[in-house]
């Protein structure tokens, strides 16, 4: 290449730096700031989009309860994918029986008031063998009617454990002063109509005789005072020995789950016996006839008797004499029968009663017989029943010495 060449190829890269870098801004402060925003947008939109790639609706919930006021509820669990473009429909799993949930959808309230059990044909468990009342759609009644099955007390509580409120009935089958019992639970169909769950227990022939009260209490369980005896026929009530027994249902019938299953000798329950020898009445110095007659009173059974009545039918004209009627209460020597109040005879023990007797100068008997009675008494004085009357009574004999 000539000298010229050089030359004017050197020409030529000069006029090109003053073309083109005339053209070109130095980047100064206002462009570096720029140059940084431009940047930081960049990597907040590429933040946020991956925030909401990776969190979805929720991201979008929470922003708008961010506020002083707000705060975020229970977050719905996000739903797995399923390979089904369809999803399967799920339906909720009922409560198990016998859990304390509320109740399950569907189950009616059983409740049932007294107004509404006595307005209502309802079916009851069999009475035991023998002449009793109707069972099948039949309806309760308010009173004492006989023949009828008579309700005498309800109460409700959750018995089966489904989270409704049955009802518990305790009935009478009125067969004269007596009659069987029986506490029955009723339940509410769907209809409304009255159906029955079962019988919790009833009265039996071996005991118990009697049913008092009901209470359900808040774990389903049924409690009923039972009584040994039945009240009637010149036994008291309040002689029968109660006791308190639980029921729970079952599944398919109630069984017993608290309290006694049987009952020991009943304490009111007396056996007293009553022995005399004869009355020999002799002459004594003033011309009467005095004697003395033993009497033995034994008390056989398992309690004590609160009090014992002796009672001496010897004719008006025999009186007690001052010895021996000193353990007496109540002595009325001139009215017939001679009656003697005595106390306590504790379970099987014997008291002797050594007695005396005058009859007046020139007396003459109209009979030598005289009945010897005992009774037995509770604590407010009503005589009790006695197992074994027969030995109750004897005859005293009356001679002259």
């Amino acid at each position: 290449m000539s000298e010229q060449e050089i030359l004017d190829l050197a020409e030529e890269f000069a006029r090109y730096r003053r073309t083109a870098l005339a053209e070109v801004e130095a980047p100064g402060p206002a462009a570096v700031r720029r140059t940084v925003r431009g940047r930081g947008r960049r990597r907040l939109a590429a933040t946020a989009t991956t925030a909401l790639a990776l969190f979805g609706g929720s991201a979008v919930g929470y922003a708008a309860l961010s506020g002083p006021d707000h705060r975020p509820g229970p977050v719905d669990p996000t739903p797995s994918i399923s390979a089904s473009p369809t999803p399967t429909p799920t339906s909720p799993t009922p409560s198990p029986a016998g859990t304390s949930a509320g109740p399950t959808i569907g189950v009616p309230d059983g409740r049932f008031s007294r107004a509404q059990l006595l307005g209502v044909p309802v079916t009851l468990p069999a009475w035991r063998a023998g002449r009793g009342c109707p069972t099948s759609q039949t309806r309760l009644t308010g009173d004492a009617r006989e023949g009828a099955n008579w309700l005498l007390a309800l109460d409700h509580g959750d018995i089966d454990g489904d989270g409704a409120v049955e009802t518990v009935a305790l009935v009478q089958c009125v067969l004269g002063t007596r009659g069987p019992m029986q506490v029955v639970a009723f339940d509410r169909d769907e209809e409304g109509k009255a159906t029955t769950v079962g019988r919790v227990v009833a009265t039996t022939i071996d005991k118990p005789e009697w049913l008092f009260a009901l209470d359900v209490v808040g774990d389903g369980t049924v409690r009923v005072q039972v009584g040994d005896i039945a009240p009637g026929g010149g036994w008291n009530a309040r002689w029968s020995q109660r006791q308190w027994r639980g029921y729970r249902w079952k599944g398919d019938a109630f069984s017993q789950v608290s309290g006694p299953t049987s009952f020991g000798p009943n304490p009111n329950l007396a056996d007293v016996s009553v022995t005399t020898g004869d009355l020999v009445l002799r002459t004594a110095d003033d011309g009467s006839r005095t004697g003395t007659a033993t009497v033995r009173i034994r008390n056989r059974g398992t309690g004590p008797v609160a009090h014992v009545v002796l009672r001496l039918g010897v004719p008006a004209v025999v009186r007690a004499d001052v010895d021996g009627w000193g353990t007496c209460a109540g002595v009325h020597d001139s009215v017939e029968p001679i009656t003697c109040r005595l106390g306590q005879l504790a379970a099987g023990a014997e008291m002797r009663l050594d007695l005396d007797f005058r009859v007046l100068e020139g007396i003459t008997l109209s009979t030598n017989k005289a009945d010897v009675d005992v009774q037995p008494m509770d604590s407010e004085r009503d005589v009790l029943p006695d197992v074994n009357r027969a030995d109750n009574l004897v005859q005293m004999t009356l001679t002259y010495g």
